[in-house]
């Protein structure tokens, strides 16, 4: 259930299919985002629910990964089969996958 983030580059580089959900809120995604991610904040996730895609992964974001777990049992529980909760969260991606990234 969970993906590392050098898996996540790997599948990005290799454009397998997938969508990056990042349920931050706006002012975290002000501060840094990974380029072609799907931001629905997690407070507003069950009324969007239809703009999450059923046929590819769907990898969740946050900022260290302890909101993106819980969101991606709910989303299990809520019928999506293929669901990764991206383990360290955008943290993780700026120390370890784009150093350039700004962090907080």
């Amino acid at each position: 259930m969970d993906i590392t983030v050098q898996r996540l580059a790997e599948m990005r580089a290799n454009n397998e299919p997938h969508t990056l959900l990042d349920i931050r809120e706006d002012q975290e995604v002000s501060i840094c985002a990974i380029e072609d991610s799907l931001l629905i904040p997690m407070n507003t996730l069950p009324e969007n629910l239809e703009k999450l895609p059923r046929d590819e992964p769907l990898v969740v974001m946050c900022h260290i990964g302890g909101r993106s777990a819980q969101v991606a049992y709910w989303l299990k529980d809520n019928g999506f089969l293929n669901i990764l909760n991206l383990e360290g969260g955008i943290a993780a991606w700026a120390q370890l996958i784009d150093t350039e990234m700004a962090q907080y």
